[in-house]
């Protein structure tokens, strides 16, 4: 299936639901919105959903062009923004977000198709392509990016598997603002990718690298760590940054380390691609 026919379907309607009660995606989202977006600028949303990003924009915003596959989040967010405070400031286009082209200048573009480790989700694709769409149509400096840049780290750590006496080793996602007391941190994380949006990035991500240990145990899984910087408050440089669900990634086999080891990691990747492409190998140097 051509990636084209996957744009806008990853997450599905119902699911919506719980990013709408995310406080910390949507306080996050809302607070550089609101920094970013000037008085009477022009805005588009890639991969709008239900519109909510594009409500935070059109508060201040003249015109937020909301760029959607998926036909059934179209008419749901239709449905919703009329509803809302300066909703009709916002034009809902039923298109494929890697060949649109806004017709005209854009001020800010809003894109949250991202997943933890940018994988599943288009994010990376989308804005290389709507970068060379809109370049091509337009003179002069891109447009700025919420968010503007990408953290990615990993950290080797413990977490039991054993679920009421089943032993299950399976990929499973932690809350970051949560606390986890059953799993252990062995190591620091260890950024492996960071980048700005509106500058050159690739979409293979490929590292080789080395994981201190600094707690003696055992290590069975990586978490994987994605943070997205939205927006910076001028004056005092704070920066507004929110992170993905961490992805506990398990390693088929356990190794026993101690304080003063060194882990070696290597693994490659396309950006988009399922969660199963990500095999990290990990030896004890």
């Amino acid at each position: 299936m051509e990636s084209k026919n996957l744009l806008g379907q990853f997450i599905p309607l119902h699911y919506h639901h719980n990013m709408l009660l995310d406080k910390n995606r949507m306080g996050g989202f809302k607070t550089a919105i609101n920094q970013v977006v000037q008085e009477g600028a022009t805005v588009v949303e890639l991969g709008g959903g239900t519109g909510v990003l594009s409500f935070f924009a059109a508060q201040k915003a003249k015109k937020v062009y909301y760029v959607e596959y998926n036909p059934a989040l179209v008419e749901e967010a239709r449905r919703i923004l009329a509803k809302n405070n300066n909703g009709d400031r916002v034009e809902l286009i039923n298109a494929d977000a890697t060949i649109y082209t806004p017709p005209e200048k854009i001020d800010v573009v809003i894109c949250e198709m991202l997943h933890v480790a940018l994988l599943r989700e288009k994010q990376l694709e989308v804005i290389d392509a709507f970068k060379k769409n809109y370049s091509a149509a337009h003179e002069g400096a891109l447009p700025l990016f919420i968010p503007f840049a990408t953290l990615q780290a990993v950290q080797p750590v413990h977490h039991p598997y054993d679920f009421h006496g089943y032993m299950a080793d399976i990929m499973m996602f932690n809350d970051p603002y949560s606390e986890y007391p059953e799993l252990t941190q062995l190591g620091d994380p260890v950024v492996y990718q960071q980048f700005m949006y509106d500058q050159p990035f690739g979409l293979r991500i490929e590292w080789s690298g080395e994981m201190p240990v600094n707690t003696t145990g055992q290590v069975n899984a990586l978490r994987f760590i994605t943070k997205n910087l939205l927006s910076v408050e001028e004056g005092t440089n704070t920066i507004t940054d929110w992170s993905n669900q961490y992805l506990i990634l398990p390693l088929g086999r356990s190794l026993d380390v101690k304080a003063g080891d060194v882990l070696t990691i290597d693994f490659a990747y396309d950006s988009g691609a399922p969660l199963t492409d990500l095999k990290p190998n990990v030896a004890v140097k």
